[in-house]
């Protein structure tokens, strides 16, 4: 009999876990602002975004090399072209981010303009193809009228790890740069490391 009591209340203190489980299973969401400081998993993350792009392009706008080429243009905008920028760390980073905000930013300040490439391009580039069976001659894009660029733009984003037991130091290091594309000269060069990190796991227990 004690037994038959004894797997009773096991049986029922397993339905109530798998009741619980079962109801609490749902994630839990809060909203929170955009410009909030989070760090989860001590990985890249929006912060290290907003912190890169901001001393990135802060720097490239009151470059006094930059001031100087666009003085010398004669009054002409400085066309850009937005290239790649390369993950070399030892994390995943989509840096399509970092240059697209870049892009945008320097854009709206005036002091140059953007042309499109890569997958834009192409697809621009299919369109007017496109245009010249489909289109009606009053409204069919030209062919060979693309801006071409006076520079591109790119760079890469490297980390250092140091690790010893269950702490590990990241800092990342992003390059950026305008180069000339006819001359292969550089028009800016920018690199910043702010972002250093000092993550603390947990010990393993036995």
């Amino acid at each position: 009999m004690g037994k038959i009591v004894y797997y009773l209340k096991v049986l029922v203190f397993l339905l109530f876990v798998s009741c619980a489980t079962s109801t609490s299973g749902n994630p839990s969401v809060n909203r929170i602002d955009s410009g909030t400081q989070t760090d989860l998993s001590g990985y890249w993350n929006d912060t290290d975004v907003r912190t890169i792009c901001k001393a990135l392009i802060n720097d490239c706008l009151t470059s006094p090399r930059v001031n100087q080429v666009i003085n010398t243009m004669g009054g002409k905008t400085p066309t850009v072209l937005v290239g790649t920028f390369r993950n070399e760390s030892s994390e995943h980073i989509d840096t399509s981010i970092i240059s697209s905000i870049m892009e945008a930013t320097i854009f709206n300040s005036g002091k140059m303009d953007f042309v499109a490439g890569g997958n834009t391009r192409n697809e621009l580039r299919t369109e007017r193809h496109d245009q010249q069976s489909n289109a009606s001659e009053e409204t069919v894009s030209s062919l060979a009228n693309e801006i071409g660029a006076d520079f591109m733009l790119f760079g890469t984003v490297r980390t250092i790890v140091d690790r010893a037991g269950n702490e590990t130091i990241r800092t990342y290091f992003i390059t950026a740069e305008m180069t000339n594309i006819e001359t292969n000269t550089r028009m800016w060069m920018g690199q910043n490391n702010d972002i250093k990190k000092k993550i603390v796991r947990p010990k393993n227990k036995l």
